[in-house]
């Protein structure tokens, strides 16, 4: 069954000068799988401390953010195989949803 993969992290790493990584610090607050399928479906809200969302699909889809979001073809495509990045509000309560798209 094709499946996105979420990932939340609270920080992003620091290098030995206080400046900040472009990349989360591991390890992970909190992993979520949703299936891709023809319905949007939503994960469960993001851990309260999460400040950044990994996102990873193995099949094509779309995906939006939000408090009760709704994915539609229409909404940001994610590639197969394609992994991204995204910012989100700490405590917000906020998901994602994914619906599978060509």
């Amino acid at each position: 069954m094709p499946t996105l993969y979420i990932t939340e992290f609270a920080s992003l790493g620091t290098n030995e000068r206080d400046g900040l990584f472009a990349v989360p610090l591991v390890p992970s607050l909190a992993d979520q799988t949703i299936a891709i399928g023809a319905s949007s479906v939503q994960s469960a809200a993001f851990n309260a401390a999460a400040r950044v969302v990994r996102v990873a699909a193995d099949k094509t889809c779309s995906i939006k953010f939000g408090a009760s979001p709704t994915a539609t073809t229409s909404t940001m495509r994610l590639e197969a195989g394609a992994v991204e990045y995204f910012a989100v509000t700490p405590g917000s309560g906020m998901k994602i949803a994914v619906i599978e798209n060509t």
